[in-house]
């Protein structure tokens, strides 16, 4: 499907250019030229006054239908020659949906000498890689690609392709489904597959996280899907294994490029690696000062672990938002949890329900924070955590000699 103007009618008015949500309409000598933008809305067919604008249907084929998509694809996506974690959360996911399938699992890998990343893509499980090298791919733009990317689908027919949801990913998968005429859901939490209907059940949270869905796209294909970081869990790598790696051309004179990255520039401060935390210490609005911060931080630097905040925290500045932990933030799964101050909105489980043990500690005895608890406390977290760290105080100075 494509988005057409007919030269001949338009009369170059310029309304379908202001109209366009995307920026997708470029006047060019009086006419109306629809550019790499478009995601196929159709917000300017209605505001076209002389019916110049229109969707060209691309002729369907036999060996289109869904049937002849086959294989499950996992964006492996790199920054600067390093891999995401994403990429190895995915790949033990795929992995999972593959064998329920009886097909191959595939990792698509875009950039430029990228091609030392591959071996690990195979130990995380994947069958193949699909390799496009080029330097117009050393660092991501929208244009190039969605372009490489949606070249390799329709050469190689996949029915399933899963991406995370990072900055990259929410950017790019979207653009490939307009172009590819087909689904996504984004943020799942939880993917399957009908085996019968060979369709992908896609889970997500829905209404503010108040309840789940369950969306299906079982009339085109690929089927695809946007997963957060640290939502899936790695498999154990196999460095014995290999796989088949495929290279594919990228042809950059089919693509027209409208931006150019002069600069890369990296947040200044520190980092705060929650995905991959064993022990997580976060912070509601209870904690309510700069005094409350530093204890969160004393009593995560006792344990070896982070300082994580729920949305609350984050909104009235206690916490910067890198350190935020639900659906609107970070999604993790350490083996210890402890929630102060924090009474356990649904959107903040969301995010921490899959920790391996989890501590709440609340004044409020009532909070719902201690239905998903594995132990409660209940009392003032500025009374109860100075106790813990002296606690742990104690039990450190018995282990020395």
């Amino acid at each position: 499907m494509a988005v057409i103007i007919d030269k001949n009618k338009c009369v170059g008015c310029t309304l379908c250019v202001p109209a366009c949500p995307f920026a997708a309409i470029d006047m060019v000598k009086g006419i109306a030229v629809i550019n790499d933008q478009c995601t196929l809305c159709g917000a300017c067919l209605e505001i076209c006054p002389v019916t110049a604008i229109y969707r060209e249907e691309e002729q369907a084929c036999e060996e289109c239908t869904p049937q002849s998509y086959q294989g499950v694809w996992v964006f492996a996506e790199q920054r600067q020659g390093q891999m995401l974690n994403i990429a190895y959360e995915l790949l033990g996911e795929g992995k999972k949906l593959a064998g329920a399938l009886g097909v191959e699992l595939s990792a698509v890998l875009i950039g430029a000498d990228v091609s030392n990343l591959a071996p690990d893509l195979f130990a995380y499980g994947a069958d193949k890689v699909y390799l496009v090298e080029d330097k117009e791919l050393e660092l991501y733009r929208t244009e190039t690609y969605t372009a490489a990317f949606v070249s390799l689908v329709k050469k190689h027919l996949p029915e399933i392709i899963l991406m995370g949801a990072t900055n990259i990913g929410r950017d790019l998968a979207p653009r490939v489904a307009g172009r590819l005429v087909t689904g996504l859901t984004a943020d799942c939490t939880e993917l399957s597959v009908d085996l019968e209907e060979r369709i992908l059940l896609q889970t997500r949270p829905a209404f503010g996280g108040n309840l789940m869905a369950t969306i299906l796209c079982p009339a085109h294909r690929p089927q695809m899907a946007t997963v957060r970081p640290g939502v899936m869990k790695k498999i154990t790598p196999d460095y014995q294994k290999s796989g088949q790696l495929v290279r594919e051309s990228y042809h950059s004179q089919e693509v027209t490029v409208r931006t150019i990255v002069r600069e890369i520039v990296k947040e200044a401060g520190k980092v705060v690696n929650l995905e991959d935390a064993k022990i997580v210490v976060s912070g509601g609005r209870g904690m309510g000062s700069a005094e409350g911060r530093a204890l969160l931080e004393k009593l995560a630097a006792k344990l070896g672990g982070v300082v994580g905040a729920s949305r609350g925290a984050v909104d009235a500045g206690l916490l910067p938002s890198a350190h935020q932990v639900g659906q609107t933030g970070k999604t993790v799964h350490p083996k210890l949890y402890i929630a102060c101050g924090i009474s356990g909105a649904i959107q903040h489980v969301a995010g921490m329900q899959g920790s391996q043990v989890i501590v709440a500690i609340n004044k409020n005895p009532a909070a719902p924070i201690f239905k998903v608890a594995d132990y409660g406390i209940v009392g003032d977290v500025h009374q109860v955590v100075p106790l813990l760290i002296a606690a742990i105080d104690e039990q450190n100075a018995k282990k020395q000699p």
